[in-house]
């Protein structure tokens, strides 16, 4: 048997769309024109439906173009034609560099090899290449300790270069380099007090009171000791925070811990005038007159005296090094 839609059926399927039967569905279509869709036709058995929509092909208008209304730039896109590297998913604000030459620093430290700055460029994702300077200098001025008339210097100046590796592309960081200038050292230059009694070896001498009849003068002398007896010197270290930043941002504080096998510190002494062997100064001699027994035992004394300072700062090897640094980075054109 055959079956027949009716009007008034039709319309209560109808109703589950448009909320209303035809007629009065144009009449709302006619009074909101906002809503996009309006009943043309009755709907015929055997036209073709839109799968998605379920509406007929001939008797709903189409819901115009979407495409033009729901399209958006995404918040935060960069403009075409910037040039900007991202990351997947990150926003421009998320740019990395790591292109060789494409960002370079320069930034500031204190530490034990004085005040530095120091300057980086990226070579990769994993390497940046390192120039550092340091330097120091303060003079006690003169002083007076136990008859001894010091004016000491303390001189800091290097200069060097590292490689900077980021393991896995983290903020850990493990550096190589060398030391190949280096002026670190201190001096002092002393006048002994005449009178003033002194050791050397296990020997007690005196310095000389001045006497212009025999042309005696009291004992002068001059030491440095210097931290550069290796160059170019080995510098390994390690540390966390980046030199240059892989994204825009511009400062950093990175930190560093490391040694500097610089080899045994050297010791050299000068020195001139008199001294004597007994407190009433009947046994003097000037340290150069290498025939006069006194001059003899002071010398002898001095070498041997040097050669134990030397032997115990032959165990200091290497020397530390620790900052914790100021940097700036920027792009580079």
């Amino acid at each position: 048997m055959e079956r027949r839609f009716t009007l008034p059926s039709f319309c209560s399927i109808v109703a589950l769309v448009a909320s209303t039967c035809p007629a009065i569905g144009r009449a709302q279509a006619m009074d909101q024109p906002n809503l996009g869709i309006a009943v043309n036709a009755v709907a015929l058995p055997g036209e073709v439906r839109d799968r998605t929509s379920g509406l007929s092909a001939t008797g709903f208008d189409s819901f115009g173009d979407s495409s033009s209304e729901l399209s958006s730039p995404m918040a935060g896109e960069p403009a075409a034609g910037s040039g900007e590297k991202q990351r997947d998913g990150l926003p421009w604000e998320g740019t990395r560099h790591w292109g060789p030459l494409s960002r370079m620093s320069i930034g500031a430290d204190v530490s034990p090899l004085g005040i530095g700055i120091k300057s980086a460029v990226i070579l990769s994702e994993y390497f940046d290449a390192r120039l550092m300077g340091n330097f120091f200098n303060y003079d006690t001025g003169n002083f007076e300790l136990e008859g001894f008339k010091v004016d000491a210097n303390v001189h800091m100046a290097s200069l060097g270069a590292s490689v900077d590796v980021y393991p896995m592309n983290s903020i850990w960081r493990l550096s190589g380099g060398l030391m190949f200038l280096n002026g670190n050292q201190i001096s002092a230059t002393t006048e002994i007090v005449p009178g003033t009694s002194f050791s050397l070896d296990g020997q007690n001498f005196y310095s000389a009171s001045a006497n212009p009849a025999t042309g005696a003068t009291p004992l002068t002398g001059s030491g440095v000791v210097g931290f550069h007896s290796r160059e170019p010197a080995l510098m390994v270290s390690g540390g966390f925070g980046r030199f240059i930043p892989r994204s825009n941002r511009h400062w950093s504080f990175p930190a560093e811990l490391g040694v500097l096998f610089m080899g045994a510190p050297t010791i050299d002494v000068t020195t001139s005038g008199w001294v004597c062997k007994d407190v009433k100064q009947t046994k003097c001699s000037d340290i150069s007159d290498s025939s006069n027994p006194v001059g003899q035992a002071f010398n002898s004394s001095l070498q041997t005296q040097l050669a134990k300072w030397r032997k115990s700062l032959g165990v200091v090897t290497i020397y530390p090094i620790f900052s914790y640094s100021v940097v700036y980075s920027f792009n580079l054109p």
